[in-house]
């Protein structure tokens, strides 16, 4: 595997750092190590590593910002709630600090944050999508009308129809041709306002949903995603670059998760040259239409079901960097290409981007490196069962293996995924908490990360973990211990 072009790295500072043109770069992600993957590893980017970052879980060496505010070192706390609510645990430290700053920042973020606007000062920059927008794109009972709209390919639709208020399980059926029915409302679309119908009781659990509704035949296949780019080219359009997709496995109870829930993503897998294809072209279609409707540009993700037959169907668009962005960096890197973060920022800025190559022949090397086995992967591990738990005082984060006893030994300080090989026995454990930290049943303990050649497989289907996962994650949770919750 080759990694980042230094020639490619220094030019893309550059053109960030002129984007910035002095102003600090924040960041406000659930993870205050956000663009860790580009500002740390083989081939570092200064101008990503943020002058503040606002989370809720902490940073740790060598992924500091200069700058950090994290909601649980001052809860002692992670948990669902605190996990759905951290935004507003760091409202007032993180006003504290963005006063400080000698300009008016730049945010990154794919969160609601104008409780901070205020506290930055005039001047403000949030280098994301504007919120009307991203929330009519990704709305769920307009997904369809979008596809259509974008000229996806009718062989990558799924069979579904809107709704304003739910009818009966038996029309719906007739609406979709399907025995069971999929029932989605809100905009998100990672397992939350989902509900597979198939009978009466899950008709009780879809009514629970607020509308509209989009609903939809059930599909059996894998779950799949997708990061796009797409860059204004000077002339009126868009250059377009799709990265490899990822098989995600959801549901995972040896994971602590429940159904429909993400256990991480996984570009080692190989995809059917067909499906993955198609796939690359639904998202230049997407992201075309995007830019001639809206005027978008950057990152997104596009969300899809790869089926035992081998057919690929879309079933989500997200328009913002979300959970997949940090890890498919690496893609980018193991091609000698910079982070497409970079470009993202640089275009919600209205800055310059030079670095990125032919979108053709890049598009055309993930379409081949789709059907290759090899490349990272990322597991998300929370904690089970019905009690509260403490890490014990060890190392933290970093890079761990198993020993003979199959428990999690430090091996070295790390916190880029590349700096994990999988294939020697090496993982990746980020944002494990502190020791000082309690951890609730359902929080989030730590995510798994290496890159492998292809000798290890972190998912064997679309809702089944691997061996290698399941010892992982059972040496994860031997690093707690329990406590009092208090």
């Amino acid at each position: 595997m080759t990694m980042m072009d230094g020639a490619a790295a220094e030019v893309a500072n550059a053109e960030l750092l002129a984007a910035l043109a002095g102003r600090p770069l924040v960041v406000v992600d659930r993870s205050c190590t956000a663009l860790r993957t580009g500002y740390t590893g083989p081939m570092p980017v200064e101008a990503l590593r943020p002058v503040l970052s606002i989370g809720c879980s902490s940073p740790w060496d060598p992924a500091l910002p200069d700058m950090a505010v994290a909601a649980e070192e001052h809860t002692r706390t992670r948990s669902v709630a605190e996990r759905r609510g951290w935004l507003r645990r760091v409202r007032h430290d993180a006003a504290r600090h963005l006063v400080k700053l000698d300009r008016p920042p730049v945010i990154a973020t794919s969160h609601p944050v104008t409780q901070f606007q205020d506290p930055a000062g005039p001047g403000v920059t949030i280098a994301a999508v504007d919120a009307g927008v991203r929330a009519t794109i990704e709305a769920r009972h307009l997904f369809d009308d979008l596809l259509r709209a974008a000229g996806v390919p009718a062989v990558a639709r799924i069979r579904s129809v809107p709704a304003e208020r739910l009818p009966s399980l038996a029309e719906l059926r007739r609406a979709v041709g399907s025995q069971r029915v999929v029932v989605q409302s809100g905009g998100m679309s990672n397992g939350h306002g989902t509900v597979v119908v198939s009978d009466e009781d899950g008709m009780a659990g879809a009514a629970r949903l607020l509308g509209p509704y989009r609903v939809a035949a059930y599909v059996e296949g894998w779950p799949c995603a997708v990061t796009v780019l797409s860059v204004p080219d000077g002339a009126g359009g868009v250059r377009v670059f799709v990265d490899r997709p990822s098989h995600e496995t959801t549901g995972a109870a040896e994971l602590g998760l429940g159904p429909l829930r993400s256990a991480g993503h996984d570009w080692s897998r190989p995809w059917p040259v067909p499906a993955a294809a198609l796939l690359i072209e639904c998202a230049e279609r997407i992201a075309i239409w995007g830019w001639r409707r809206y005027g978008v540009t950057g990152l997104f993700s596009l969300r899809g079901l790869l089926t035992p037959g081998e057919r690929v169907y879309l079933s989500a668009v997200r328009w913002h960097c979300d959970g997949g962005t940090e890890v498919s960096a690496v893609n980018q890197q193991l091609i000698g290409v910079p982070p497409f973060m970079l470009a993202h920022l640089a275009v919600m800025l209205g800055g310059r981007v030079s670095w990125l190559p032919d979108p053709q022949d890049f598009n055309q090397l993930s379409l081949l490196r789709a059907t290759e086995r090899g490349g990272p992967f990322s597991v998300r591990v929370r904690l089970r069962g019905t009690s509260a738990m403490r890490i014990a005082a060890g190392r933290g984060p970093g890079v761990y293996r198993l020993d003979h006893a199959d428990r999690a030994r430090w091996v070295r300080r790390g916190s880029h995924p590349a700096q994990a090989r999988a294939d020697q026995g090496e993982f990746l454990l980020a944002d494990l908490p502190s020791p000082d930290v309690v951890c609730h049943p359902g929080a989030d303990l730590a995510t798994v990360e290496a890159v492998t050649e292809g000798g290890t497989q972190p998912f064997h289907g679309p809702a089944s973990i691997s061996p290698f996962t399941r010892r992982v994650a059972a040496a994860v949770e031997q690093l707690f211990l329990p406590c009092d919750p208090g």
